[in-house]
């Protein structure tokens, strides 16, 4: 079941692709890690999604990486006596505490955090971004607004307030009731929506007391200005484009995505690419010619992983979704241009240290030499990520005794994960490795394979040795 590709695939999965039948057909097109959406489906819909991947794991023998995606803190406004009503540009419109159904001129918002964080000029977005309201006045329990661009509002419609930090956890009485739940589950990476702040992300990561890796979905612009230092707290990221796309210009998007996927690069964390990639598969067997080409961009920025929602989700084709975004990522690889791209942009060492120069060391003379494979040996997946971090242009194969540190590395750009057996010593190390990279399909017999492993074993993050080998058996 070897890829033939560095990029990952991340696939949704929901009603179109909950059966075993169809999560087996889903792996074999290409998908890498499930997505479980929390924000829909009952918590024992995605127990037997979880127990039909695992079972697909146990018969396959391939690690596969299965994540759950948190709701957060979901804003909307209330109802509507006549469940829809027209605003129209340059009226006045109030929303306040009160319980009333709402009409033309005001609606009930039952979120006392968002009047808190308001003021005088602050834009807010209703259902998506369709409906602008500028605030004119406001207090703790209302505020006065004047209709920038209207449009139909109806019952409980979405609300997001740009430009502001809200006094609010990301992990909501549910989300705390799924973690618990996802955690017991035994998933490999918990994705946290709503963080605005480092703090968000420091009180997920004490909940989930390292029973999980923590991905961080950027959608907030918040995040964004302290984007360094969400990162380091975070395992991995995902750039939540349509989000970020509702509360900033969409020409803000892209540069925003490449500064994300950059600074994740530069630091060694897996970064996701997500939102609407190959959108019009809902409906239709083929994408657009652009959605193919921004599929291809986020390859080229060298992306750990891009993701398919609603396309695997409830789409008419999740398996041609899957086909076409695993037949783009590696049209994109063969390009003779994709790897000197990946390479132009000088990546600082994340900490200038030993490892990161064995690291750096092992793709540069796995290229010298012609190398089959560079092979990792690692117990936490220090070593392999910070392997994966050069995008070197051979295969990489991580090798690890921890079937966890196996599944979470399937995220992870050009890792192929083999969940194998511990060894005594260097040696049988570089022996096993070997065999293993014949074994996989990574190189045949008097083949040259670059290894690199943390000595003493088992301690995390020591890449310490790196080692020339030849395939023997």
């Amino acid at each position: 079941m070897r890829r033939q590709r560095s990029a990952k695939i991340v696939a949704t999965i929901g009603p179109a692709s909950n059966s075993p039948e169809r999560i087996e057909e889903l792996f074999r097109a290409g998908v890498d890690v499930f997505r479980l959406n929390f924000s829909h489906g009952k918590q024992e819909d995605h127990r037997i999604v979880c127990d039909s991947i695992r079972a697909l794991e146990r018969s396959i023998g391939r690690p596969i990486g299965v994540m759950a995606d948190l709701q957060g803190p979901k804003l909307r406004v209330g109802t509507f006596a006549e469940k829809k009503v027209k605003l129209v540009a340059g009226e006045s419109f109030r929303l306040d505490l009160g319980s009333a159904p709402g009409d033309a001129k005001r609606a009930s918002l039952p979120h006392p955090e968002v009047f808190a964080a308001l003021e005088p000029g602050t834009d807010l977005l209703l259902d998506d971004g369709n409906i602008r309201l500028k605030v004119e006045e406001c207090g703790e329990d209302f505020a006065e607004t004047r209709i920038i661009t209207g449009g139909d509002l109806s019952d409980r419609k979405g609300v997001n307030v740009p430009n502001a930090v809200l006094p609010l956890s990301p992990l909501t009485a549910k989300d705390r009731s799924d973690l618990a739940f996802a955690l017991d589950m035994g998933v490999d990476w918990i994705a946290m929506s709503f963080v605005q702040r480092p703090e968000d992300v420091a009180e997920g990561r004490k909940l989930i007391a390292g029973r999980a890796s923590v991905l961080v979905k950027l959608e907030k612009p918040a995040a964004i200005t302290r984007l360094s230092e969400i990162v380091e707290l975070s395992d991995a990221v995902m750039v939540a484009r349509g989000d970020l796309g509702v509360e900033m210009p969409p020409e803000d998007v892209p540069p925003v995505q490449r500064e994300i996927v950059h600074i994740c690069r530069s630091t060694g964390k897996p970064v996701v690419v997500a939102t609407q990639m190959l959108e019009s598969m809902v409906r239709n067997p083929v994408p657009t010619r652009a959605e193919a080409s921004d599929v291809a961009t986020a390859v080229y920025e060298g992306a750990d992983a891009v993701m398919l929602s609603a396309e695997t989700a409830a789409g008419a084709y999740p398996i041609e979704a899957v086909t076409m975004m695993d037949r783009i990522i590696r049209r994109v690889q063969v390009d003779p241009i994709y790897f000197p791209g990946l390479h132009t942009a000088a990546l600082a060492a994340s900490d200038h240290s030993a490892s990161d120069a064995i690291s750096a060391a092992a793709s540069q003379i796995a290229h010298t030499i012609g190398a089959a494979a560079i092979l990792s040996y690692t117990t936490s997946g220090a070593t392999a990520l910070r392997m994966a971090r050069e995008r070197p242009d051979v295969p990489i194969l991580a090798l690890t005794s921890n079937l966890r540190t196996a599944r979470r590395l399937a995220m992870a750009w050009g890792l192929h994960c083999v969940h194998t057996h511990d060894v005594r010593n260097f040696n049988e190390m570089v022996v096993h490795a070997t065999r293993a990279a014949r074994r996989e399909g990574f190189g045949e017999k008097g083949q040259r394979v670059v290894v690199t492993a943390g000595v003493p074993f088992g301690t995390p993050g020591a890449t310490n040795v790196l080692r020339i080998a030849w395939i023997e058996t």
